[in-house]
């Protein structure tokens, strides 16, 4: 079998510190995500099942209006944002997998008590912003589907059902290094139709039948 590609930076080193440094400031608003968590919204954006308007998942991440320097600085912070996402579709669009801005484990601790929490939180804030897309299809397959996603953002403590989920530290830390193959497992069942089989010759009816052969 061809090696696995490594997984796809959706930005590089140097703007995800200026992203980072810009959220992390007093102007981005003391509700914004921050980098983590903005790099789950969108990447869950990235999957989303229909597309969100710019002007609604800006205002969502930022809960209000960011003070912004001036246009210069507003175009940038917004560039980035939009390429991050942008970058997400385009990785998972050819079967590759996002890069995610943290190491793939919890070394012992709670999953709400490190970035993946934080970063699975954000996922979700992203599902939350259009919720009934993410269901209306099939409830079920989409349920199962986000439930590790569910389970690891710690937004869902008090009920029994997931925190017995991820009960045992070795199922918590197996889901964690599973996400961005989980990722591309959503953006597959949500973007990617199946592919509809060739129809198979049909068979000729003998002569004189007035119906056709059912069988190919």
């Amino acid at each position: 079998m061809p090696e696995a590609l490594p997984p796809q930076p959706l930005l590089d080193d140097e703007e995800l510190d200026r992203l980072d440094d810009f959220l992390d400031s007093g102007r981005a608003g003391e509700d914004a995500l921050d980098l983590i968590g903005a790099h789950g919204f969108l990447v869950a954006l990235a999957v989303a099942p229909r597309e969100v308007p710019a002007s609604v998942w800006v205002g969502e991440l930022f809960h209000g209006e960011p003070a912004f320097a001036d246009d210069a600085e507003r175009d940038a912070v917004l560039g980035l944002l939009e390429r991050l996402r942008g970058n997400a579709i385009a990785a998972l669009e050819q079967g590759q997998l996002p890069e995610l801005p943290f190491e793939l484990t919890l070394d012992g601790l709670a999953p709400e008590e490190t970035p993946i929490g934080d970063w699975c939180a954000g996922f979700m804030e992203g599902v939350f912003l259009d919720e009934s897309a993410w269901f209306e299809q099939d409830e079920e397959a989409a349920a199962t589907l986000l439930l590790p996603f569910m389970a690891l953002s710690g937004l869902f403590d008090d009920e029994p059902d997931m925190a017995e989920f991820i009960r045992r530290p070795a199922d918590a830390e197996r889901l964690v290094t599973q996400l961005p193959e989980l990722v591309l497992d959503l953006y597959l069942h949500y973007r990617v139709p199946p592919e509809t089989p060739k129809p198979k010759p049909r068979g000729k009816s003998p002569a004189g039948r007035g119906k056709r052969n059912s069988k190919p």
